[in-house]
Parts: C-alpha cells; sequence; structure tokens
C-alpha cells in the first residue's frame, strides 16, 4: 500500500477559462460539460451539454476518457469519471471544474473518482473550503488531497465492488419507482370509483 499525494498520481488543471456564462452555438465544434450536466449517479450526461465556439483559434486541450473532473464549488468536492461515451468532437470542462489527468500507468482513474468521493477525502475538502455562501477548493488542496493506493489488482477489484453496487442501487430505486407508480394508480381508481 503506497500512501501519496493526488498531484504524485495526476497532472491537475483548471477547467476552461470562460468569461461569464458559456455562449451556447447549436451548431458549435465544441462541447462543454457544466455542473448542470452530472446526473446523481455522478455519470457525465453528454446530451443536455451545451455546444459552442470558441473566440480564440487556439485549439484547447479537450477531455479525453480517464480524465477527472473534480467540483471546485458548491457543497460536495465530488469527481467524475470521463467516459468512453463522450463526444467525437471536442470537449471542455467549464470553470466550475478541476481536470486531473492520471500520469502513472499502476493507477486506475476509476479507483481515484471512487476515493476522491469517499467520507475521508469529502472531510478533507469540506474543512479546506473557503467561502461562506459558496464554498470553493483551491487548486493546492486538490493537489494535496491524500491517496491510499493500493497495488493495481485490488484498485481492479474495489472499482468492480463499487460498479456492482451502484447497479444494485439503480435497481433498487427502479423497484421503488414502480411500486410507487403502481401504489399511485390503486390510490386513483379508488379515488375515481363512485360509491352507491
Amino acid at each position: 500500500m503506497e500512501h501519496c499525494l493526488l498531484k504524485e498520481l495526476a497532472n491537475i488543471n483548471a477547467g476552461y477559462p470562460f468569461r461569464g456564462k458559456v455562449p451556447e452555438a447549436s451548431a458549435g465544434e465544441i462541447v462543454v460539460v457544466q455542473m448542470k450536466d452530472i446526473s446523481p449517479q455522478g455519470d457525465i450526461q453528454w446530451q443536455s451539454c451545451i455546444r459552442t465556439e470558441l473566440e480564440n483559434k487556439r485549439e484547447p486541450d479537450g477531455l479525453c476518457p480517464g480524465d477527472i473532473l473534480v467540483a471546485a464549488r458548491g457543497n460536495r468536492n465530488y469527481a467524475v469519471l470521463v467516459d468512453e461515451n463522450g463526444p467525437k468532437s471536442t470537449a471542455l470542462a467549464a470553470p466550475h471544474f478541476y481536470v486531473a489527468r492520471i500520469k502513472r500507468q499502476d493507477v486506475l482513474p476509476e479507483f481515484v473518482v471512487w476515493w476522491l468521493n469517499q467520507g475521508q477525502s469529502q472531510r478533507y475538502f469540506e474543512q479546506s473550503a473557503e467561502g461562506t455562501l459558496t464554498k470553493s477548493i483551491r487548486r493546492t488542496v486538490l493537489e494535496e488531497v491524500p491517496v491510499a493506493l493500493p497495488d493495481l489488482a485490488t484498485q481492479k477489484s474495489i472499482v468492480a465492488l463499487a460498479r456492482t453496487i451502484a447497479k444494485e442501487r439503480q435497481t433498487a430505486e427502479q423497484l421503488i419507482a414502480n411500486g410507487e407508480r403502481i401504489l399511485a394508480a390503486v390510490a386513483s381508481d379508488l379515488a375515481s370509483t363512485k360509491t352507491h
């Protein structure tokens, strides 16, 4: 087991520095991931991301599968994996995110996402956050987050278990939602039955 800081495992940069609101351009070549595009399950909802055009013609460094987005602002500094399902065009993270790109072969990005979303990392972010109304963390805070790094085989096992639990949670939530719909239909039927 290796104990290290995130900056030893990844290069960390701020999201693309848009000034103000991201300008929307439906035929734009660039796709922008904003905080509202992250599902409660922690996936990027690519279909909801807006398209834009950049004013300067310098080609930005786009997101790659395996990149990790970390919310820089808000009550929870969650981490999200950029998966293989992203757009074919260039994708950028909004400035409210930090982008961490793993630089070591023996580190799984999925494991790092899982670790950053665990209680001890979240408590570290909470204690290091600044601001009263809107909390935010500095890049140095993210760079200094401690990571307990097991060997690659153990990382794979943890990631597989986390995926299984996420699927089970999704199935359970679906069953509950279906049950609630059935009960609502029963109540509706009872309400519409005329009394004799």
